[in-house]
């Protein structure tokens, strides 16, 4: 496991990980984890949609991977807690062919996850803010011309730029601070004269 990046986000290499984490129930898990602190199984269950029994197996499976692990400050030890290891998670797609097929497994349960957050956002939370907050949130649609490496050197400005908040706990925050979502996709195109393959 490296934390290295800006985030310290959990970096995952291994396609056999990457096939593991591309389960709805999982990724479910490991969101649960990562934004509400450790639980159990029992805990989970109502909110991934799973049985605990269900539940526990999926979290033995993340735990194979480094994803997940026991968390110590259980006061009662008839139940399992676990925790996230970070408080979130990234891959680089490894080249070979297997490594390909698991990141467009994973990336496609990703986006399909994700797919539903921003309209969610919009009948459940949106209604709820003050206008300082609604005039805030925002969505861009942006192309843009840009070699590999003008890319990449955008996304690590990127990261550099709000890697400060993303680490900060929310109990050192200022008392006006609140929990921001942002979503980012990098959607390169294929140019006009090279195939989907």
């Amino acid at each position: 496991m490296s934390l290295k990046n800006p985030y310290g986000d959990f970096e995952i290499t291994e396609p056999q990980a990457l096939r593991a984490l591309a389960h709805p129930v999982r990724l479910a898990i490991l969101e649960h984890l990562q934004r509400h602190g450790p639980a159990t199984a029992t805990g989970l269950a109502p909110h991934v949609g799973a049985t605990p029994s269900v539940v526990s197996w999926h979290l033995r499976h993340l735990a194979t991977f480094g994803l997940v692990t026991d968390w110590d400050g259980a006061t009662s030890r008839r139940e399992r807690w676990w925790q996230a290891v970070a408080r979130g998670f990234r891959f680089t797609p490894p080249e070979n062919a297997e490594g390909q097929a698991a990141t467009q497994q994973l990336r496609g349960e990703i986006f399909a996850r994700l797919a539903e957050v921003p309209q969610q956002w919009l009948l459940q939370d949106e209604p709820r803010l003050d206008s300082e907050w609604r005039g805030l949130a925002g969505t861009s649609d942006t192309r843009f011309v840009a070699t590999a490496d003008e890319l990449r050197q955008l996304e690590e400005s990127i990261e550099e730029l709000i890697a400060p908040f993303v680490r900060r706990k929310e109990e050192s925050a200022p008392a006006d601070a609140r929990i921001v979502r942002m979503l980012r996709y990098l959607l390169p195109e294929p140019g006009d004269d090279q195939a989907a393959s």
